[in-house]
């Protein structure tokens, strides 16, 4: 059975999930327009380039759209005649529903919808499939299963919630990344150099998340663990609270879904 899968776009996303495929043996196959990078895969991990998007659906089963929102429409009706039935379409084009994709491919084969997150770089993504299609059959649903799950965590959820999981988890790591940069630059404030600033930043999030990760207590329990009475911690949460940080952030996060449900 051809279990060939291939990637029209190897940007960033699309080369951290080539790479998390090429270690578990399975063939992979890229098309894009960035030459160098087809040639730095091809050398790192075995990659076969394809000189057009039509030559990579002729040459794999499974094809993975990944590639901007905006480009899809055209990426997906260049290659719709070529589509079969025993193909499977993946896409991880934020906003782009099923319906969209059944509409330009011609309904010519089960659809597939993928949510990363760029954690997915160093294994440790966090990963939305959707398999609302009713043609796509369990050994199809199983292989997309068995190719992700070495990457990350994979969570199958309806469509209906993909715009919610994009907002939080596929946004997600630029918030991180956000408020860590603000902590780096209190340290630097408060007379840390920039470097041992960023280096204390670092591990405090790799070190808390380890911990909501081991812990059976609730995330707020860890925070009051921290929050000695009238102590510096309470103080600061308290200030946090009274500038409606938290309510600033949900409402953040709203707005991403916002947007995500325009770009559908």
């Amino acid at each position: 059975m051809n279990r060939s899968v291939g990637f029209i776009g190897v940007g960033n996303m699309g080369s951290a999930i080539i790479k998390g495929l090429a270690a578990q043996n399975l063939k992979v196959h890229g098309c894009d327009l960035n030459t160098a990078n087809l040639e730095a895969l091809a050398a790192e991990v075995g990659l076969k380039a394809e000189a057009t998007p039509k030559d990579l659906v002729h040459a794999c089963r499974y094809v993975i759209l990944a590639v901007k929102p905006q480009h899809l429409a055209a990426v997906v009706e260049d290659i719709a005649a070529e589509l079969t039935p025993g193909h499977c379409l993946m896409s991880i084009a934020a906003g782009v529903t099923q319906a969209t994709l059944h509409s330009l491919s011609g309904g010519r084969c089960p659809v597939l919808r993928i949510m990363p997150n760029t954690a997915a770089l160093v294994g440790a993504g966090v990963f939305a499939l959707c398999f609302d299609d009713p043609a796509l059959d369990d050994e199809r649903k199983d292989f997309v299963r068995a190719m992700h799950a070495p990457l990350g965590q994979v969570h199958e959820l309806p469509e209906k919630l993909f715009d919610a999981f994009t907002s939080v988890a596929g946004c997600g790591p630029a918030y991180v990344f956000y408020f860590m940069d603000a902590l780096v630059e209190s340290g630097v404030n408060l007379g840390l150099n920039r470097a041992q600033s960023t280096q204390i930043v670092k591990a405090l999030f790799s070190g808390s998340a380890k911990l909501a990760e081991q812990s059976p207590l609730h995330l707020a329990e860890l925070r009051e663990m921290v929050s000695s009475p009238a102590g510096s911690t309470i103080r600061a949460i308290i200030h946090m609270d009274r500038t409606a940080v938290r309510g600033n952030i949900i409402d953040a996060v709203g707005e991403a879904f916002d947007r995500n449900v325009e770009l559908g």
